[in-house]
């Protein structure tokens, strides 16, 4: 399946943060949402600058990079 073929339209992402780089308060964090019509599918970007792009998985390639709250 073509994930970067699907029009996202408008999507409501949440923020996902874990881990930290090695300062107080710096948690490292993205945005994460289903992708509109296709089971099991996400939009992922960086939530500190949301316009640099956003990326797409499937939730088992999420999965098995750790992210295991999806």
């Amino acid at each position: 399946m073509d994930l970067y073929g699907k029009d996202l339209g408008p999507l409501e992402f949440r923020r996902m943060c874990g881990g930290n780089q090695q300062e107080e308060e710096m948690d490292t964090c993205v945005e994460i949402a289903p992708i509109p019509g296709v089971t099991d599918a996400f939009a992922l970007r960086d939530s500190k600058n949301p316009d640099a792009g956003t990326l797409r998985f499937t939730g088992d390639e999420l999965r098995a990079a750790g992210m295991s709250t999806i």
